[in-house]
């Protein structure tokens, strides 16, 4: 089924990191004598130390690029190769070192005494030097360089005279991609890999098996992707549009490309960590190879979200299958470190397994998650002798862990205190600051995900190290990560979407020093960023830079007040003829009495220019007297979890998207006027209920239904309020999948009041949802 699609399409991103430099540079006369002034640094992430000199230095077409030594003239390479591949002049690269120039040196002596990812950045008029005692140091110095070359408008290329020392706080800034639930092909990792790169970032989680998928190629276990890299999809998505046969989603990665992936990221600086997760998110494999599970029912890789029951046994035979397995993960990944996950491990069937719990009584565990530890321990031990550390997410911690374990604390940051108490390094990534799949505005033109707000703000105020945290336990914070969980992500615009500018934040407090932080600094640097974003093709959000509406109206007086705002407070200019709306157009500062009809258009603006473009909002008596899903709010006390879900068709393209709150569906107009009103006319559709909630699912509730199919309910004062109308429900929604039904009110319904909607019955295995509600006058 599908609806009007007011959303956005997102660009691409470019193919590598090639072409990240010099794009916003001139087609022709790049770097002519005749540049524009020096410009202001605009630097994602802020540098330690920058301090503005006298003068400037003008990159044209005889900048000579120097540089000695086989790492330097790698890095110089790259530089040179940014501005050439986006139109600016063709740098020569010499050994000679001489004025006037691009100089990329690299230090010899000792290492130790600096971050490996340090450098000094130093403009003068007579040239350029970016100087680092290791490798790293030198590419994160040219990154900075190709940042101030790339963040003003077409014209020349003039660098204001200035001394940049550099190094991160932290040295794991990380970005957890999630291909097992949706696929992102090789090529789509290495721009994120790109993007990564570009806003210094230098570890990339690699989640690669889950329930609903096996993305890693065994050798010696084919079936995990020949059957765990398939599922086929909840619903219509999950059919031949023609034939009506099952519609497999497959897709993993061969190890030749896995090595491609890995090469590709340490090119740009990036160590790939790969996730193979036990004992719990195994749906997959146990459907690949049923013997390694803890239940007799087959199974299959899930198309269901949400928490599974399904464990991994803890028997000799199916340790000695992961060991085989990690045995060929280590020789793809050179890198430190391997997660095992760990996480969400519900252990219902070990309870019920007699042989696990005869198991238990062999290795002498006393609980179940005694029995997860020493699963945790042989696979540490394992990647301990082959030169690896175990990382794991934080419920870890709840069993014996082993000295040299690091714990990735995700819910909150009380897992990452304890850790790092009891000695054991940690990286921090709560999900409530820094997962990137929970939506970061309220706007209408959020895509699927989860509506719990995570802000830009949000992500930018976490703060990886706890005040409360002893001093001397502080080294063990390592860092910081953003998780981006693709349940609700089903396309690679979307994933761009939901990862920028959110991950430039992230970027930031993983480099900057935390006393240097200022999110209205960062904001004002955020719009010469997006001219990066989008020189290099890359899909950001454009939902916190859009103007955003609320109106107050009055149907009687034929007005309506209106408010404009920005989720991250830039200006908002305004017309009201169906105009465009530039710099010069009026200012809003304080809400509008208008009348009805109008056009309202608006748009955020920053450095002269519209951050997103103009939102149009057409006011009418009729438009006023609906609301969609997006502007309902949720029942009180009722509806908890509240997702934003899509269609389950078509099977390609766009498709409807709902808000929906699945442990009780309803939604609820506050206040709505019903003076006047003679019915309401609801538009709902139906989606499967494709939730699997483990031990919360007794928190799952419903109406009961009062004919066999159910019921529409309109309620007035809330969803615990008095009925108002109730409407049968029929089998099945129309031929383009919705359902339009018209309830009429009680004679005498008047005045304002809290109206909700439901619908009866249970709500597995399809439940309704609301699209649109009217109100319709007499």
């Amino acid at each position: 089924m599908k609806r009007p699609f007011v959303r956005r399409a997102l660009a691409g991103m470019a193919i590598t990191l090639l072409v990240l430099a010099g794009c916003a540079r001139p087609d022709s006369d790049a770097g002519a004598a005749t540049a524009s002034a020096p410009i202001t640094p605009a630097l994602i992430p802020a540098p330690t130390t920058l301090q503005v000199g006298e003068g400037s230095f003008v990159i044209n077409a005889g900048t000579r690029v120097s540089a000695t030594g086989d790492a330097a003239t790698r890095v110089a390479g790259q530089f040179a190769a940014y501005l050439q591949s986006a139109g600016g002049p063709a740098l020569a690269i010499t050994d000679a070192d001489g004025k006037n120039g691009i100089r990329f040196v690299l230090e010899t002596g000792d290492v130790a005494a600096a971050s490996p990812e340090a450098y000094t950045l130093d403009i003068t008029p007579d040239g350029v030097t970016v100087k680092a005692r290791d490798e790293r140091g030198l590419f994160y110095g040219a990154v900075t360089l190709w940042q101030l070359a790339t963040q003003g408008d077409k014209g020349g290329v003039t660098l204001p005279a200035l001394n940049i020392e550099d190094a991160p706080r932290f040295a794991w800034r990380g970005f957890m991609l999630d291909p097992a639930r949706h696929f992102q092909t090789v090529d789509e990792v290495k721009k994120i890999i790109d993007a990564m790169a570009v806003h210094k970032l230098n570890t990339l989680h690699w989640h690669l098996t889950d329930d609903q998928g096996w993305r890693i190629e065994i050798k010696q276990y084919p079936k995990l992707t020949e059957i765990g890299g398939c599922r086929v999809p909840a619903g219509d998505g999950g059919k031949d549009p023609k034939t009506g046969e099952p519609r497999p989603y497959c897709g993993f990665y061969t190890q030749d490309q896995i090595r491609d992936v890995v090469k590709y990221a340490a090119e740009r600086y990036i160590t790939v960590v790969p996730e193979i997760n036990v004992p719990g998110h195994a749906t997959a494999a146990i459907a690949a190879y049923p013997e390694l599970g803890s239940t007799d029912t087959p199974l299959v890789p899930s198309s269901e979200w949400g928490v599974f029951p399904n464990l991994v046994n803890v028997e000799e035979p199916t340790i000695a299958f992961f060991e085989n397995v990690l045995g060929e993960v280590v020789q793809l990944f050179p890198g430190t470190y391997v997660h095992i996950g760990g996480d969400e491990a519900v252990k219902d069937q070990w309870e019920a397994s007699a042989r696990e719990q005869a198991r238990m009584r062999q290795v002498g565990a006393k609980t179940e998650m005694d029995l997860q530890g020493y699963l945790v321990e042989r696979l540490e031990k394992y990647l301990a002798g082959h030169g690896k550390r175990l990382i794991g997410w934080d419920e870890i911690l709840e069993a014996k862990l082993p000295p040299e374990a690091t714990v990735m604390s995700w819910r909150g940051i009380e897992g990452g205190l304890k850790a790092a108490r009891q000695g054991h390094d940690v990286v921090m990534s709560p999900s409530n600051k820094t997962y990137l799949d929970y939506l970061q505005t309220a706007s209408p033109n959020e895509p699927p995900g989860r509506p719990a707000l995570i802000t830009l703000q949000d992500v930018y105020a976490f703060e990886p190290v706890p005040p409360e945290l002893e001093e001397s336990q502080r080294h063990h914070i390592l860092g910081l990560q953003a998780n981006l969980w693709t349940e609700h992500t089903r396309t690679f615009a979307r994933l761009q979407h939901n990862a920028f500018p959110r991950l430039a934040a992230v970027a930031e407090t993983g480099w900057t020093p935390a006393a240097k932080k200022d999110f209205a600094d960062f904001t004002r640097r955020l719009p010469t960023q997006l001219k990066r974003y989008d020189a290099i093709g890359l899909g950001y959000a454009k939902t916190p830079f859009e103007a955003m509406i609320a109106t107050e109206d009055d149907r009687k007086g034929g007005t309506v007040k209106v408010t404009l705002s920005n989720p991250l407070g830039y200006p908002m200019h305004y017309t009201t003829d169906g105009s465009e709306p530039t710099p010069t157009s009026k200012a809003f500062a304080s809400p509008l009495d208008l009348k009805l009809p109008v056009t309202v258009r608006a748009a955020a603006f920053a450095e002269g220019r519209a951050l997103a473009p103009a939102a149009t909002f057409e006011l009418t008596p009729a438009a006023l007297l609906t609301r969609t899903d997006e502007a309902m709010a949720v029942c009180p006390d009722a509806g908890r979890l509240l997702l934003r879900l899509e269609d389950d068709g078509p099977a390609e393209g766009e498709r409807a998207i709902f808000n929906a709150t699945i442990f009780y569906p309803c939604w609820q107009w506050n206040q709505a006027d019903l003076d006047g009103i003679a019915s309401i006319k609801v538009r709902a559709g139906r989606i499967p209920y494709y939730f699997q909630l483990a031990h919360d699912e007794p928190h799952r509730t419903f109406e009961p239904a009062k004919s066999p199919l159910g019921e529409l309910e309109i309620l007035g004062g809330g969803c615990k309020g008095h009925t108002l109308a109730s409407v049968p429900l029929p089998a099945a929604p129309g031929a383009d999948g919705f359902l339009d039904l018209e309830a009429p009110l009680p004679a005498g319904t008047a005045g304002r009041q809290d109206l909700c909607v439901r619908f009866t019955g249970d709500t597995r295995p399809q439940m309704w949802v609301l699209d649109r509600i009217t109100l319709q006058p007499r």
